[in-house]
């Protein structure tokens, strides 16, 4: 009685099939070109140009704070709202609201 081959295997019989698919399997996940490590760099690519635009609008943020601290009055104004100093002349009140005020845990 003749042996049935199973018509899936029987091009896998044929040795080019076979290299050409050993050559595939490693290019694709063994060789240091693979497509594995090309997809983890270009996630690292995204990843790096996602910062860049986070540092870029940063600069625009410094250069437009750069640009109003330049002036007299940009200095006046930072000092006045953020370190509460005054000219010698005048007082400062400050006022707070109860819903502004930090929340206690403790009681």
């Amino acid at each position: 009685m003749a042996k049935k081959t199973n018509k899936y295997i029987k091009p896998f019989k044929n040795i080019f099939v076979f290299i050409l698919l050993m050559f595939v399997v490693w290019m694709l996940f063994f060789d240091a070109n693979s497509w594995l490590i090309h997809h983890e760099l270009n996630s690292d690519i995204e990843d790096l140009e996602a910062e860049k635009e986070f540092y870029k609008n940063e600069i625009i943020k410094d250069k437009k704070a750069i640009k109003e601290l330049s002036t007299e009055e940009g200095v006046e104004k930072l000092a006045r709202e953020k370190y509460y100093m005054k000219q010698e002349n005048e007082e400062i009140f400050i006022i707070e609201y109860q819903d502004s005020l930090p929340k206690n845990k403790e009681k």
